[in-house]
């Protein structure tokens, strides 16, 4: 008798949620650190080569090539075979995504104004971190509708989509042509084989390797081999997805399955160990007054809730709000504020804008205090919304 598979968004979503916890404990336990005497230990440790590499950038440019190959598991399994399959059900995740990361946007270059040193980080404050956003609606427990967790999910992975474009385009420096072609070679081979229905997965693992390394040569940021390589994974669309009958699961949802509890357990919070860790020794509230913290700040606490919210507004009005069912005004606005939570991405992209230590420490302050904001805000908005206000009409 052929078994019901349980849904791969929400079985991807209770694991983003306990993971989103153990982040948040990972990254206390990093800042407690790095204002503790064992500080120069602990940056010294980053610091250390290990190989080729020092252990940060085993962190952020390897490690986080597995968190991105998730990533592009995810969008693929989406698009393809899942939540956002159709275009009726894509329409309010897209719209709702590209407001989030044009809000951010604009109010960082407003704020930052003339200074162009600083103009390359107006990503920053555009992505969502599903991990932590998760875990913070976890918190609710069942006030918070389904269809709201849906809603953040893939407005999230929509956001890491659109975040994955800007870190190939905006922060690749120089080009080496010969690496690049190498890397189109790998695709082209991976391609192949997805296509001649090969479904065992040591091929593509090795594929995603060489196409890591041809990446990191070619300029572009390794990282982004591991999405590339998710493209490439077979993936069989099941009729009447994501809650049909699957026998026999494609290496796509066996890959996710497995891949899933490492990089939700594993990889977010050793990068958020790795990355989190800021002296406050030298600060005070009026570092937050500077304009690259406060751009920052204020992109991920007011960007990101008006554009979404605004997003959805039009979208009710246009008649593309499937997807909220059971949802209230109230609580659509309190997940736009978790929307702000930038913490993962923000913190990874901001390591691409800026070399300048002392830049990159005003970026952890403001991705801390736009993501906190966001997430207290967040919380209190939903803790307070009554079950009993009005639904979307």
């Amino acid at each position: 008798m052929l078994q019901r598979r349980s849904s791969p968004l929400r079985n991807f979503i209770r694991h983003e949620a306990s993971g989103g916890i153990l982040l948040m404990l990972a990254a206390a336990v990093a800042l407690v650190i790095a204002n503790s005497p064992l500080a120069e230990r602990y940056f010294a440790l980053l610091a250390a080569p290990l190989g080729p590499l020092s252990v940060l950038h085993w962190v952020n440019d390897v490690l986080m090539a597995g968190f991105f190959f998730l990533v592009g598991l995810e969008i693929k399994r989406e698009f393809v075979d899942g939540h956002l399959a159709s275009w009726n059900d894509r329409l309010l995740p897209v719209i709702a995504a590209g407001c989030g990361v044009a809000g951010p946007a604009l109010v960082y270059l407003a704020i930052v104004g003339d200074a162009a040193p600083l103009w390359r980080g107006w990503a920053v404050p555009t992505a969502t971190d599903i991990a932590f956003a998760l875990g913070v609606l976890a918190l609710l427990g069942s006030r918070v509708p389904s269809s709201l967790k849906l809603f953040l999910t893939t407005v999230a992975i929509v956001d890491d989509m659109v975040a994955v474009a800007i870190i190939a385009i905006a922060y690749t420096a120089q080009i080496n042509g010969a690496a690049l072609f190498a890397a189109l070679l790998i695709l082209g081979v991976m391609w192949g084989l997805a296509k001649a229905g090969l479904a065992r997965p040591w091929p593509y693992i090795l594929g995603a390797i060489a196409l890591w390394v041809a990446v990191h040569a070619s300029g572009v940021h390794a990282t982004i081999a591991g999405v590339l390589a998710a493209m490439m994974i077979p993936l069989t669309p099941t009729p009447g997805a994501p809650h049909a009958p699957d026998p026999a699961p494609s290496l796509l949802h066996r890959l996710e399955h497995r891949l899933s509890p490492w990089i939700s357990y594993g990889v977010l919070p050793i990068f958020a160990f790795a990355n989190a860790g800021v002296s406050f020794a030298d600060m005070t509230l009026h570092s937050l007054a500077a304009p690259l913290p406060l751009a920052i700040l204020l992109g991920l606490f007011l960007g990101k809730q008006i554009g979404i919210f605004a997003a959805v507004i039009l979208c009710k009005r246009l008649g593309l709000s499937a997807g909220l069912s059971h949802a209230r005004w109230p609580q659509v606005y309190g997940v736009a504020l978790l929307c702000g939570i930038g913490f993962t991405m923000s913190l990874f992209i901001g390591g691409l804008a800026f070399a300048d230590p002392a830049l990159i420490n005003q970026v952890k302050l403001g991705v801390f205090a736009g993501s906190l904001l966001s997430a207290l805000a967040g919380l209190a908005v939903l803790g307070m919304a009554s079950r009993r206000s009005a639904p979307l009409p």
